[in-house]
């Protein structure tokens, strides 16, 4: 897992945790930085008089709240006492590099659709975070428990991804009043993991050891995830043109899309259990891109 020394965390974790008490108080510490960034942004936007992004960062800052009271709830639960901002020892992904956040400040082409775009970006980085940790931790509890914050930021990139799929259709359907064209050729995903497993195998022989090893497994998994998604979605026959990145991310959200309409609980479990792989995938796979 070195490689994840990339711009999806810009920087390997300083250390590994020590205890619970430290887990819980790094945890709150993350969910709570957040907070207070989409608060902050929201305010930026309202005094721009951008009500729309302001009322996207109020939503975002609400929902990471929510978070930190988990945290907090969990902390009470398993040591009796809520996290102590003082066993934080080193800093933690930040929610929204500065970059990022300039942007959103100065843009005139910023939009609901591109704002939820980062952050969903932070919710991959945090996702990376924890599985560093826990893979990292020599702690049976610890390692535990990173992957429980892990497999919940994998919930969080799903909820805003959903919302950032709902923004572009919004501004795109606003964008294209008149417009009409024939509906494209569509092909399923069983065939567009294929096409990704296959794009894999070409990269694997550019990369170095151990990235060639992860990309080796991510592709593995590809194949299965191939067979299990038979049948499943209905992409543009296009897609398999475009890049491993670009496919990864239209299989992730053809899934998470599926799952929203599924009535069926077999199909909803297969399809969330895709959707949770293939948002992993495609947090490992951006991680990669930036060697």
């Amino acid at each position: 897992m070195p490689f994840l020394r990339t711009s999806l965390l810009r920087a390997e974790p300083a250390g590994v945790l020590q205890s619970l008490d430290e887990l819980f108080a790094l945890a709150h510490a993350m969910e709570q930085e957040a907070a207070n960034k989409y608060d902050s942004l929201a305010d930026e936007m309202r005094g721009q008089g951008k009500n729309e992004l302001a009322e996207v960062f109020t939503r975002l800052a609400a929902a990471e709240r929510d978070h930190v009271d988990s945290v907090t709830s969990w902390s009470q639960s398993r040591r009796g006492k809520s996290p102590d901002p003082a066993l934080v020892r080193w800093e933690a992904p930040e929610p929204l590099p500065p970059d990022a956040a300039a942007e959103v400040r100065n843009s005139r082409l910023m939009t609901p659709y591109r704002a939820l775009a980062m952050a969903v970006r932070n919710e991959e980085r945090a996702f990376a975070f924890w599985s560093y940790l826990a893979a990292y931790s020599d702690d049976a509890d610890i390692k535990k428990a990173s992957e429980t914050m892990a497999r919940e930021e994998l919930g969080h990139v799903a909820t805003l991804r959903k919302e950032r799929r709902r923004a572009y259709h919004h501004e795109h359907d606003r964008s294209n009043v008149g417009a009409s064209s024939g509906p494209p050729r569509q092909i399923d995903a069983r065939r567009l993991e294929l096409r990704l497993a296959a794009q894999l195998d070409d990269l694997e022989p550019r990369l170095s050891e151990p990235a060639a090893v992860r990309i080796r497994d991510i592709r593995e998994q590809t194949i299965e995830m191939a067979a299990a998604a038979s049948g499943l979605g209905s992409f543009a026959a296009s897609v398999e043109h475009k890049g491993p990145l670009e496919v990864a991310e239209a299989l992730v959200d053809g899934y998470l899309e599926g799952a929203e309409r599924s009535t069926d609980a077999a199909h909803l479990e297969r399809l969330q259990h895709l959707a949770e792989q293939a948002i992993a995938r495609l947090a490992w796979l951006r991680s990669l891109s930036a060697e």
